[in-house]
Formats: C-alpha cells, structure tokens, sequence
C-alpha cells in the first residue's frame, strides 16, 4: 500500500519532468547563449571568452555525467540537489565580476545540469513505461526546448528593455530556485518503478551501445556550434535587438514543438531511425548560415537545429536504454558523456578559429561533416544489442 502511495502518476512524472528540464537545459546549460549578446555589449565580453565560458559549461557537464556512471546516484536525489544547485549558481553569475569566477559557476553548473538530466531520464521513463504512457517521453523532453524558449524570451526582453546581463542571470538563477523549491517534494520518495532494483544485472555495455555512444558524441558536437552562437551571430549582422533575439526563442518553441510532436507521429518508428533521420535535417540546419547570413537563413538554421536536437536527445536516449542490458542511470550517462564530450569540441574549435573572419562558416562545415560522419557510422555499426531488437 505504502509503495501504491509513493508511485506517481504518469501526469505527475511528464510535468515533474518537463519543468526539471526545463531549469537544468534551458536555464543551466544554455542560458549563456542568449545573456552572451547582452555580456558582449555591458562586460565587454569577446567572443574568444564567451568561448571558454561555454567550454567550462560543458566541461562540467562531462564531469557530471562521469560522475554518474561511477556512483549511479538514486534518480530523485540527483534531480532534487542538480536543480537546487543550477538556481543558485546561475544567480550567483548575477552577483559575480571576476571572469575567472563565472569560469567555475558555468563548470559547476554543467555538473549540476548532467545530474538533472540523467536522473530525470532514470526517474520518469520507468513510470511512464509502467503507466503504459511510453509516448508521454516527448513530453518530458519538451521541457529542454520549454527552458530554451523561456531563457530566450527572457534575453530578448532584457535587450530590448536595456536590463543588462547582470539582471538578466539573477531573474533566471531566482526562477530556477523556485521550481527547485516547487518540484522538491514530488520528488519526495523514491518511486517503486524507477528505484534502481537491487537484481543482477550487466554492470557493462554491449559493442553496440558503445558504438551508439560515439554517434552520439558527434550529434554534441554537430549541434554545439549554433546552439551556442546564433544569437551573437545574428547580433553581428542585425541591429534592431527585436530580430537578433528572436533567434534563440525561436530555436526552443522549435525544440519543445518537436518533441511533442515527433512522440505522436513517430511513435511506431524506431528510436534509431528517428535518430538518423533527424541528424540529416540537422546537418541542414548547421550548414544554412554558411550560404548567407540573414534573417530567413538565421531562423532556418535555429528551427532545423532546434527542431531536431532535443528529438535526437530523446530518441538516443531511448536507444541507449534498449542496447544497454544495465541499469538506466549507467546507460544514459554513458550517452550523456558522450555527448559531454562531443560538444566540448565545438567552442574550442571556434576559440581556435575566432581570429578569423570567417570562423562560424568554417566551424559549421566542419559540424556538419560530422554529423554526416556520425550518421554512416550509425546506419553500418549502430545495429544489435537489446532483448528487444525492433529496428
């Protein structure tokens, strides 16, 4: 009876996880591409910092994923602190001016934002599956594109009403902390299908997963480049701010349409096939700027790219979970360090580049080849695995 009251309704888990997302991507992970504009133009910021203050953002989140896989932390614990966390140290990039110091809050942040997003995948898939609500994982990872478009809205206010980077962090670190606070006691106990069960199970994973894995890391560096830069690149070619922040708003109701979407339509597809199909749209998306840089081009690039990388994120995930054989938390970190991985390549590539005028162009062709890379490797190597093979 006892363990009937502590299992929560599939309701419960999509919109738990929804707003957990939200916080920990939207707001911990990629708050800094919309505030980056607005911390070029009051902090005097260059474009080679913003850079390292990107690399150091997904550094941590490496980390953090790492860190799962070592200690597979209880889901709900890791949710409940990584969101308490990203609250506090986004506000704390408000009141801090030392660069250094926003080198270790963005790090810490990442290694927050990585326990959210394994332990969210790892709490609310098994009680979706248990409800027999597979499909309602869409709407758990719309909350990334959700955050994405609330942090972008929320720049775009901030530039047009002249608040300035350092509001602009406070606002989000305080809303952050809030749906910490408002999430924490649902998150209360440790729910009967999403527990890690204490059965012998596969401490490894098969040669397939791996291999899906390394795919993977070439989505997070595919993507990375304009999930991080289309805003100031847009900033550098218009003036009205109204036009260049609508970039990154764009690019989150992108993430969050598509994801709910692509649950419903797609829900007899493969997760490996939806994968593969996506990253081709993706590759599009990285490659539109190269041609010409202007509004129509801009926004291509943030609705392809935006339309498709939380569907990738999702279907890997997914993907992952069938291939592994070993418990959730061990299988989604291993695709979250990937994907750590992979995109930590991105701003380094562009800090390389930066003295250079045409540093996005040449980053983005190099993204895209990856991801084309990425996806052969998948269609030939990506194939086997799980007990339920139904590609």
């Amino acid at each position: 009876m006892s363990t009937q009251k502590l299992q929560p309704s599939a309701a419960v888990a999509a919109s738990v996880g929804l707003l957990a997302l939200a916080s920990a991507m939207g707001i911990g992970r990629f708050s800094l591409t919309p505030i980056l504009p607005l911390m070029q133009q009051d902090k005097g910021l260059t474009l080679a910092a913003g850079s390292w203050l990107a690399t150091t953002n997904y550094l941590g989140y490496l980390a953090g994923a790492l860190v799962c896989i070592a200690l597979q932390p209880r889901p709900a614990p890791a949710i409940r602190w990584g969101l308490l966390w990203v609250g506090i140290l986004t506000l704390a990039m408000g009141f801090c001016e030392w660069q250094p110091a926003w080198l270790g809050l963005r790090f810490l942040a990442g290694v927050a934002s990585a326990f959210v997003l394994v332990g969210t995948s790892a709490w609310a898939m098994p009680i979706l599956a248990h409800h027999g609500r597979e499909a309602w994982s869409g709407h758990v990872f719309a909350g990334v594109g959700v955050g994405i478009a609330f942090a972008g809205l929320f720049g775009l206010f901030a530039g047009i009403d002249a608040w300035g980077s350092r509001a602009t962090w406070i606002a989000l670190g305080t809303v952050s902390i809030a749906l910490s606070v408002l999430l924490w006691r649902s998150l209360a106990g440790e729910p009967a299908s999403a527990a890690q069960k204490v059965v012998p199970q596969r401490a490894t994973l098969p040669r397939s997963a791996l291999v899906a894995a390394a795919c993977y890391a070439t989505f997070g560096f595919g993507y990375i480049i304009p999930a991080t830069y289309l805003p100031a690149l847009a900033r550098g070619y218009i003036d009205n701010p109204a036009l260049f922040g609508l970039v990154w708003p764009v690019f989150g109701i992108a993430a969050a349409l598509s994801t709910l979407l692509s649950a419903w339509l797609f829900r007899d597809l493969p997760p490996r096939q939806l994968w593969v199909r996506s990253k081709w749209v993706l590759a599009a998306g990285v490659l539109a700027p190269t041609v010409w840089v202007n509004v129509p081009t801009l926004l291509i690039s943030a609705i392809c790219v935006g339309g498709t990388f939380v569907v990738i994120t999702m279907a890997g995930i997914k993907e992952a979970l069938r291939l592994g054989g070993a418990p959730a938390s061990l299988a989604v970190g291993v695709m979250t360090a990937a994907f750590g991985a992979g995109q930590i390549a991105g701003p380094l590539l562009m800090g390389l580049l930066g003295r250079s005028d045409h540093a996005f162009a040449w980053a983005s062709v190099i993204a895209a080849a990856s991801l084309v890379a990425g996806n052969i490797a998948l269609l030939v190597f990506g194939r086997g695995g799980g007990a339920t093979e139904k590609a």
